[in-house]
């Protein structure tokens, strides 16, 4: 499992629909599906500004992907998800660097 960063905006069809149906409702509809995709949700914040919800999940990469394309397609949300790494992870691969020739050099 690996960790993501799930930041939503809901459009304005999408913000009618969760004021609606309300908000307690829709994260309560999102986690029961997220759950359904072997996904567990760390965190789970409304907020507004930029973004509407920032959510925390262990995810399998295809899950958070499938999670993604399924919520975009909808035209209700524009989501965007973004791994979230350790310095571990960050140590692992700086341990493995390939020699790189930038542009032009």
């Amino acid at each position: 499992m690996a960790k993501f960063l799930i930041r939503a905006k809901y459009t304005q069809s999408g913000l009618q629909g969760a004021i609606k149906e309300g908000f307690a409702a829709r994260e309560s509809y999102i986690k029961g599906l997220m759950q359904s995709m072997g996904a567990t949700t760390e965190a789970w914040y409304w907020a507004y500004g930029q973004d509407d919800v920032l959510i925390i999940v262990d995810a399998e990469p295809s899950a958070a992907i499938a999670i993604s394309l399924a919520v975009n397609q909808s035209g209700a949300v524009e989501l965007s998800t973004t791994p979230l790494m350790t310095s571990a992870e960050l140590d692992e691969a700086r341990g493995r660097l390939p020699a790189y020739r930038a542009p032009g050099a």
